[in-house]
């Protein structure tokens, strides 16, 4: 049984080893204590970071050039820039900084930490790296493309796409920027201070590390001199909670205030809670079936077409995906500038039949359809085969692990395939390029898209269509474009889209101002206030 802890010695208690259990305690006023699973994490420092757990970490306590701040999790807005100007001939964005901003350590924003903050990503080249070697970046041409003037920092990029494209690249988790000084100040055998860095914050975020214990705690504190106004609360405590049952017991007893992986089951029992509260927000992986075109039978645009009706959508959202899953048809997720929302398909077996017959499709169609073997991926292959089976397309399930499926996949060696699909980073060609892109279709050309995986040698319209959206400068023309292109892909693929990831979060009803976009990287507690 773990020890009674008193509100005013919550902090005091945190600091010690603790076991899963019952307290009777309310949290402390001015201070969110959450209970997830954080076991995820790797390394907190943004130039290393790249599980769900640090991503969250990274956006309460670092900030970027330009950014999708809480206020606006779909609008991309000035940061630790407060303006810039493009010149898209020559390849280039001049980022004029914020007066009077500072790290919190006390020491102020220069331009030299930005270029050091870029440069560092690029030399020490962890997992997220590649978001920026995108812009033809390289620790030989670095400091070439990248350089401070005075407040202004400059940047080039080289390669056939637009400053859009470049700015949201530069909004993602590698952009953070660090205090140079500090880091500086604890490099260690070369390291940049990579080791320093994970456990410690140096960023301008509105929130300071106070301790970081691998599989145990966050705490963080408040950082009161933040350019964009200090936060409502004074902390917040992350406490490492892996199992359900448990987060949901904390939540219930007064113990959290919020509990951010229960299951849809556990939600459900909330429902009509005094003291408790759920959201549900949608996130940014895409769940498809797809059609491998070198299987003959899946070949004809007709059977693609009867595929979008051979889907029980509402069946499974209403049951077994309730809570995990929202229906979304097309490649970009909702929530993300240039999605498109619309949902036009709905289980219709009797016009799926209609569509085939009418293009003398002969069935039964027998295909096998590769799958996770796990939940609710399992699930959703029963319920595809027995909705495709009242057109005459028969499904045999073939369950494996994922590295076996994924294999399989990429060897291109499947038929039907049930996977998900998530981007790298919030601009509209990580996904575009993925599903409506393919200029090179052969066997030796290996892609990492569904298109190649799925040998679907796009049409050259949609493949120019991909293209110049990436090359498109102005972001409202440029979202118009993927919009468009969505609805290309939405109405002719291989490839046919069925949800869109969601996750569920438990609070006390105290609680207000929580904000979870469509990434673990648009997750922020800065608004949050505890009535």
């Amino acid at each position: 049984m773990m020890k009674l802890f008193k509100a005013a010695l919550l902090a005091a208690a945190l600091a010690m080893p603790m076991t899963p259990a019952i307290s009777l305690a309310a949290t402390p006023a001015g201070v969110l204590v959450v209970a997830q699973n954080i076991d995820d994490i790797v390394s907190i420092d943004p130039a290393e970071a790249y599980e769900f757990s640090s991503g969250e970490y990274v956006s309460q306590t670092y900030d970027r050039l330009v950014q999708y701040d809480a206020a606006d999790t779909k609008t991309l807005a000035a940061g630790l820039a407060k303006e810039w100007t493009v010149d898209d001939a020559n390849k280039t964005i001049t980022f004029t900084l914020r007066d009077g901003v500072k790290f919190t350590s006390g020491n102020p924003l220069r331009a030299e930490d930005v270029v050091y903050s870029f440069k560092r990503v690029i030399v020490l080249n962890k997992a997220p790296a590649f978001i920026l070697t995108q812009l033809g970046w390289t620790p030989e041409n670095f400091d070439s493309m990248v350089k401070a003037d005075g407040n202004k920092v400059v940047i080039k990029y080289a390669g056939d796409f637009a400053s859009a494209f470049v700015l949201n690249v530069l909004a993602a988790r590698p952009g953070s920027i660090v205090d140079a000084v500090t880091l500086q100040a604890n490099e260690a055998n070369g390291d940049m201070g990579n080791a320093w860095l994970k456990s410690n914050s140096a960023g301008t975020g509105p929130f300071v590390l106070k301790a970081f214990r691998p599989g145990e705690l966050i705490n963080l504190t408040a950082n009161p001199d933040y350019f964009n106004g200090a936060p409502a609360i004074k902390g917040v405590i992350i406490r490492h909670v892996a199992e359900a049952a448990t987060q949901q017991l904390l939540l219930q007893s007064g113990d959290v205030d919020m509990a951010k992986n229960l299951t849809s089951d556990q939600i459900a029992t909330l429902a009509g809670s005094d003291k408790v509260t759920t959201e549900t927000y949608p996130q940014a992986a895409v769940h498809f079936l797809s059609f491998n075109q070198k299987t003959e039978s899946l070949t004809p645009p007709a059977v693609w077409d009867a595929a979008r009706y051979l889907v029980n959508y509402k069946g499974m959202t209403d049951t077994f995906l309730k809570g995990q899953m929202q229906t979304h048809q097309a490649f970009w997720p909702k929530g993300f500038p240039g999605s498109l929302d619309e949902t036009p398909y709905s289980y219709d077996p009797a016009k799926a039949k209609q569509i085939l017959a009418d293009a003398g499709i002969k069935t039964p169609i027998k295909v096998t359809l590769d799958v996770i073997n796990s939940t609710p991926f399992t699930d959703m292959a029963q319920s595809l085969q027995a909705s495709f089976a009242e057109a005459g397309i028969n499904f045999d399930i073939v369950p494996g692990t994922g590295s076996q499926v994924i294999t399989k996949y990429r060897a291109r060696t499947h038929e039907a395939m049930l996977l998900y699909w998530g981007p790298d980073f919030m601009d509209p060609h990580s996904n575009a390029k993925a599903f409506a892109y393919n200029t090179d279709n052969s066997d030796g050309n290996y892609q990492s898209t569904t298109t190649w995986r799925n040998s679907w040698a796009v049409p050259e319209e949609l493949n120019n269509e991909t293209k110049a959206a990436l090359a498109e400068a102005d972001p409202a023309k440029r979202s118009a474009m993927y919009v468009d292109l969505q609805k290309k892909v939405q109405e002719k693929s291989p490839i046919v889209v069925m949800f869109q990831a969601a996750t569920q979060v438990a609070r006390a009803k105290n609680v207000e101002g929580y904000v979870n976009g469509a990434t673990s990287d648009f997750v922020y507690y800065r608004l949050v206030k505890k009535n």
